[in-house]
């Protein structure tokens, strides 16, 4: 098995960023991976982002669809990033910044329903990514997984759907659920599978559009007999992990 692609996530649910390499850390999400998160009115975040809270309380794909087609670039220096929307077009800003969570509630506002809850701010947990997870993880998905989904639903389907962190090429079908705590070593860091994660409607949304165009959670239910695509592990021993390293069960 191989890595064959790498994804974070800067903002949580507003756009993702391929690369080719990544050093994770000791039980750490990886590094600059939902890093943010932008709060809704509703919120119970602390306005100091200084702890991990659960994704309801931000503004996350399942309730705004149209946060699906964006993409992100990050400047790790400058602690700027700079999204793109084929409707909004190109906004870069400094998430800490009082100006720039300004600027892009302001740039956002079109994609956000008027009758649901609306952006009001950006936090952060430091170093903890605000993953779905109660605990910090990598998301890991196979490409094998995948095509069985694209290929049950007829025709092609972007991965980046997933917004998953990890790629591996080379397994079986489904054959991460067999991985249940288990460690598997990735280029030079080694990882223990916890869960399986289920999925929910942001998947259904096009990455490119925003628009709900692929029944991607009725489709894992009737043709696999579940709702999970992917798994979270947990960073044991950190390392680099590249493009075309392998990995392996240990």
């Amino acid at each position: 098995m191989r890595v064959s692609a790498l994804f974070r996530h800067p903002i949580k649910s507003h756009g993702r960023e391929s690369i080719e390499s990544v050093d994770l850390l000791y039980n750490q999400t990886m590094p600059w991976d939902r890093t943010w998160a932008v709060t809704h009115e509703a919120s119970k975040a602390n306005a100091q982002g200084t702890e991990w809270v659960s994704c309801h309380n931000f503004m996350i794909g399942t309730r705004t669809p149209g946060l699906a087609g964006l993409w992100a670039r990050l400047d790790e220096a400058a602690r700027t990033i700079t999204l793109t929307h084929q409707d909004l077009g190109e906004l870069t800003f400094a998430p800490d910044d009082a100006e720039g969570q300004a600027a892009f509630l302001k740039w956002i506002a079109p994609l956000c329903p008027e009758n649901r809850a609306r952006p009001t701010g950006i936090v952060s947990a430091g170093q903890r990514g605000m993953t779905d997870s109660a605990f910090p993880s990598i998301s890991i998905m196979t490409t094998a997984s995948h095509n069985a989904v694209a290929q049950a639903m007829g025709g092609f389907l972007e991965p980046e759907r997933w917004r998953g962190n990890i790629w591996i090429e080379g397994a079986a079908p489904w054959e991460e659920f067999d991985w249940m705590g288990e460690e598997i070593r990735i280029g030079g860091a080694l990882l223990r599978v916890e869960e399986p994660i289920e999925r929910c409607a942001h998947t259904t949304a096009n990455p490119h559009t925003g628009a709900r165009d692929a029944d991607t959670t009725g489709t894992l239910e009737r043709s696999f007999g579940h709702l999970n695509f992917g798994v979270y592990a947990r960073v044991i021993e950190g390392g680099t992990v590249c493009l075309g390293d392998e990995a392996k069960r240990t």
